[in-house]
């Protein structure tokens, strides 16, 4: 606006140059001059709308949060290049505006050539099977995947690029004294491969940073509710709790956020994240009890009240892995899950919250959304 009204007061300027009666009668304006207030801010404006409008390149596209970070990217009138999987189904991407690409992360050749042309790099593929805990594949895509996008962020002289983590890699608290960025990681006691493997990426984006000087910020959400999850994942334990099926709770918790609100922090981290800073991005903590009460009490569903001892969850954990040796099957509940389970997990988000706007919607409400979606997709 501030380019066309220069335009104006430019054109209205050689209007009157034009019209006034100098000694020898009226001319015409020289053309360096015509030049420059005419077509130059021209340019300018085209250039300026062109260079708003910068192209995106997300990988995990059609997952949870990728889904999410999607809409708020073309809320925003940002271009986006979506690199899927070979073969995924890409239902929640259905009629967006978008571009497609396929490929494999674990092939740098297919990432550096999706890439190019890209402004900006969002990378939030990830492999997050917990079974079985120790996965070569799940550290094959989570790890190499990530050396493979920073590669091609290098030779595609990406402007910025964004890296979802989790908050794992930050060591948690207890609702007095939550954890935040400063805190030493100490989830290797779970026994995780999804949990190890982003840690370890997590470190090999802050030591391109520093190496290879790309510019990079890293995101870690907490636990995500909302719209979009297909599997179901993180929405499992709302839908068994609607169909009273959770037979009681441990006295565990963690932290909770909204799933858009964790997409619009992490396009914010775009314009406002710092050059090699971190991020939580959390929003509630809560008791699972706490959070049980909140998904029934939305929902207009049975109360569970039953406080399950600590024993007896790693019991069921070692005798549902004993089962699944036989059955080949993932077990209902695993001795890392068991360990999860019982922990307290909770964050704070003040830095996300300062200089990343991140939003504080509650977590009421995304449960609230995650069901409707579940609903209007027949999941329910």
């Amino acid at each position: 606006m501030l380019v066309f009204g220069f335009w104006l007061l430019a054109f209205y300027s050689e209007y009157r140059l034009l019209t006034s009666d100098p000694p020898g009668g009226r001319h015409f304006a020289p053309l360096p001059t015509f030049f420059y207030i005419k077509i130059l801010p021209i340019f300018i404006l085209y250039f300026l709308l062109i260079n708003n409008n910068l192209k995106v390149f997300v990988t995990g596209a059609d997952g949870f949060l990728g889904s999410n970070i999607v809409r708020v990217l073309l809320e925003r009138g940002e271009q986006v290049r979506a690199f899927i999987q070979k073969g995924r189904d890409t239902g929640t991407l259905t009629d967006l505006p978008i571009e497609k690409t396929e490929g494999d992360l674990l092939d740098l050749k297919d990432v550096e050539a999706a890439m190019k042309g890209c402004d900006h790099v969002i990378h939030a593929a990830a492999n997050t099977s917990i079974w079985p805990t120790r996965s070569h594949i799940v550290r094959q895509v989570n790890i190499q995947g990530t050396k493979n996008i920073i590669q091609a962020v290098k030779s595609n002289d990406i402007k910025k690029m964004i890296y979802i983590g989790t908050a794992n890699s930050f060591g948690a608290g207890t609702k007095q004294n939550p954890g935040d960025e400063s805190c030493k990681f100490n989830a290797a006691k779970y026994k995780l491969d999804y949990i190890d493997s982003k840690y370890e990426s997590h470190k090999i984006i802050l030591n391109a940073i520093k190496e290879d000087n790309i510019n990079a910020v890293i995101v870690n959400p907490t636990f995500m509710i909302g719209e979009y999850d297909s599997k179901p994942g993180s929405g499992a334990l709302i839908l068994a709790l609607y169909n009273n099926k959770v037979p009681g709770c441990t006295n565990g918790g963690r932290n909770f956020i909204n799933v858009k609100d964790a997409a619009i922090g992490t396009c914010n981290a775009l314009k406002m994240g710092r050059k090699g800073e971190s991020y939580i991005l959390g929003n509630e903590n809560l008791s699972y009890a706490e959070f049980n009460d909140l998904v029934c009490t939305e929902l207009d569903a049975n109360a569970v009240h039953r406080r399950i001892p600590h024993i007896f969850i790693y019991l069921y954990g070692y005798i549902s892995e004993f089962i699944s040796f036989f059955t080949r099957s993932e077990p209902v509940v695993s001795v890392a899950v068991a360990r999860v389970s019982t922990d307290n997990n909770y964050y704070i988000s003040t830095k996300a919250i300062n200089e990343l706007e991140l939003p504080q919607t509650p977590v009421r409400n995304a449960i609230r959304e995650a069901f409707d979606w579940y609903v209007k997709n027949d999941m329910v």
